[in-house]
């Protein structure tokens, strides 16, 4: 292959996936209502299970035999999800080039549901109800993660804690639409986020992989932690984190 035509190749690859990226940031204020539903859909997913993915409460009541404390039973739960969430970034970004156009959605919906089942075991494990539509609500706004969480709140644009949240007397559809749309701008941000440095290794073959991994298994930890902190035990009293 002549320089030129590497180059064009090149050239391509990076506008089809800046395109990609572009499409994925734009579609939650163009399109919010369908980019909540689907969102929405993935949590149910992701909580309630489906083939071949056993349900989050399952998964948790296993958990729970297997250690027989909860505190132990969390811990073995983090580390698997977080193995989870390396396991598919490194897939989804392994191909580097064209590959990141399929594998950027692939990622951010592999993220998406790996987390979100992370944060429902610990939630359910919690004493909480994860058919409970105010619960769920509450999950997802951990996805913000710590630091997020508070920005969101200082500024107002999330009325307030997970557990508030969890806990209030009726369930606030409008809310559950609002904090997806966070949570979404959020993901969609960090894929694209990191400099020039980060834009030509993640779209590196192989590099790339390696680099999603680490960056998915950070994450999810920071998530699990946020869920501890803000969704309490309500059976035993608030838990220190470990």
């Amino acid at each position: 292959m002549t320089i030129r035509a590497r180059l064009g190749k090149a050239l391509i690859s990076t506008a089809a996936t800046e395109l990609t990226e572009s499409a994925l940031a734009a579609g939650p204020r163009v399109a919010p209502q369908t980019f909540s539903d689907w969102f929405w859909r993935l949590v149910g997913l992701s909580l309630d299970g489906t083939v071949g993915l056993p349900s989050a409460q399952r998964t948790t009541d296993r958990a729970l035999q297997r250690h027989q404390r909860i505190d132990p039973a969390i811990k073995s739960l983090v580390r698997r999800h977080v193995v989870l969430a390396s396991a598919q970034g490194f897939v989804t970004n392994l191909g580097g080039g064209l590959a990141a156009v399929v594998g950027m959605p692939a990622n951010l919906a592999g993220v998406i549901m790996v987390q979100t089942r992370l944060i429902g075991c610990v939630t359910h494990l919690h004493g909480y109800d994860l058919d409970d539509p105010r619960v769920r609500t509450a999950i997802v706004m951990c996805l913000l993660g710590e630091k997020e969480l508070k920005r969101h709140i200082q500024r107002g644009s999330l009325p307030a804690a997970p557990l508030a949240v969890a806990t209030a007397p009726v369930h606030d559809l409008e809310l559950s639409h609002q904090v997806a749309r966070h949570v979404l701008s959020q993901f969609v941000s960090e894929v694209g986020s990191g400099g020039v440095i980060s834009f030509v290794v993640r779209r590196t073959p192989i590099l790339g992989g390696g680099v999603g991994a680490v960056g998915d298994a950070k994450a999810t930890a920071r998530v699990a932690r946020c869920a501890r902190a803000h969704l309490v035990d309500r059976r035993l009293g608030p838990a220190p984190l470990r």
